[in-house]
């Protein structure tokens, strides 16, 4: 169906994006956009693109940029200066230019991880495009009362992965020296919620990842995600494009808060909030707050699913977006 080795290429502004399709487009239900998270690929949709597919939609999967087949963005001079060309703007920019490339008026924009957070600013930056909003785990988050960093550097110290991300050029050379290392440590499902894991150390209580990073491998909690077919192809991933790029997104979270002063915090478009029972960074509980901002919601509880939730649970998660899809635009 899709031949995840072989993008499509489409020229955007500042960008050359790979971009997986599969499925023919439909005039009376939209396409749906399907948006990766960090440290991920457009890889990452595989087993649930088949699903959708054969439920008769029409699926896009772009690699996003600093990631990947699509790598930097054109104008990215490789250094400090190109952090704010990954900000908000040029992300959500990016999902409305590829529609225009595509010649698709609307779509309903998917996103899961940090895909989740760019798919929940298209209704204030592009909301003539956006026709329908999923959300994999990632729920709607309102503007903060204060900077975002700062913030959370008084809440969980200067340790914390997204503090310590803020520091240039340290993160990327730490995970570009040893990309499977990295990946190890992240691909892996733990058990639930309520189970009681024994950690290494205390830096993964605290999401510290380059701390965590540190400790001995055989002490790491959890079990591997992947086989070692589909670990090569996200390795191989990040050897080509590095780190740097996902994790300027992180270093633009100031910049976001910023420029999204005065938005109103209200969203009209038809939602869906799919998340994970046992999802340690983004558990359900966070999407509690939700109905307060968004009237048309539609929320469920994925269970036996942690953090990658494609992986963990592809098909319950593919039936929720087809049968919700199904129901509300046809």
């Amino acid at each position: 169906m899709i031949d995840w080795h072989n993008p499509s290429y489409f020229d955007l502004p500042d960008l050359r994006m790979a971009v997986f399709e599969a499925g023919e487009i439909h005039a009376d239900i939209p396409s749906l956009v399907l948006c990766h998270g960090w440290p991920e690929l457009a890889y990452s949709w595989r087993k649930v693109v088949p699903i959708l597919v054969e439920a008769g939609l029409h699926v896009i999967v772009p690699e996003q940029r600093g990631f990947g087949m699509t790598g930097k963005a054109l104008n990215d001079a490789g250094d400090e200066s190109g952090v704010p060309l990954y900000d908000m703007t040029h992300l959500t920019g990016d999902l409305a230019n590829l529609l225009d490339a595509m010649d698709i008026e609307k779509a309903i924009f998917t996103g899961h991880d940090w895909g989740g957070f760019v798919i929940w600013q298209m209704p204030f930056f592009h909301p003539a495009r956006t026709a329908g909003l999923i959300g994999v785990n990632t729920p709607y988050v309102p503007r903060l009362s204060d900077d975002p960093i700062k913030l959370f550097r008084a809440a969980f110290g200067d340790d914390f992965y997204i503090a310590a991300f803020q520091d240039y050029a340290r993160a990327e050379a730490i995970f570009d020296a040893d990309p499977a290392h990295m990946l190890r440590m992240m691909y892996r499902k733990s058990g639930g919620l309520e189970e009681s894991v024994e950690l290494p150390s205390d830096s993964w209580e605290r999401i510290e990842l380059l701390n965590m990073l540190k400790d001995d491998e055989a002490t790491w909690p959890g079990v591997p995600l992947f086989d070692d077919t589909d670990f090569q192809y996200y390795v191989d991933g990040f050897k080509r494009a590095g780190f740097r790029g996902g994790i300027n997104w992180y270093r633009n979270f100031s910049r976001n808060w910023q420029n999204s002063e005065g938005m109103e915090q209200k969203i009209n478009h038809p939602s869906l909030m799919i998340c994970a029972a046992d999802d340690r960074v983004l558990p359900p509980d966070m999407a509690k707050g939700m109905p307060s901002y968004i009237d048309d919601l539609e929320t469920h509880i994925i269970d036996d699913c942690g953090h990658w939730t494609q992986n963990e649970q592809p098909e319950q998660l593919a039936a929720l977006m087809k049968n919700w899809v199904l129901r509300r635009f046809t």
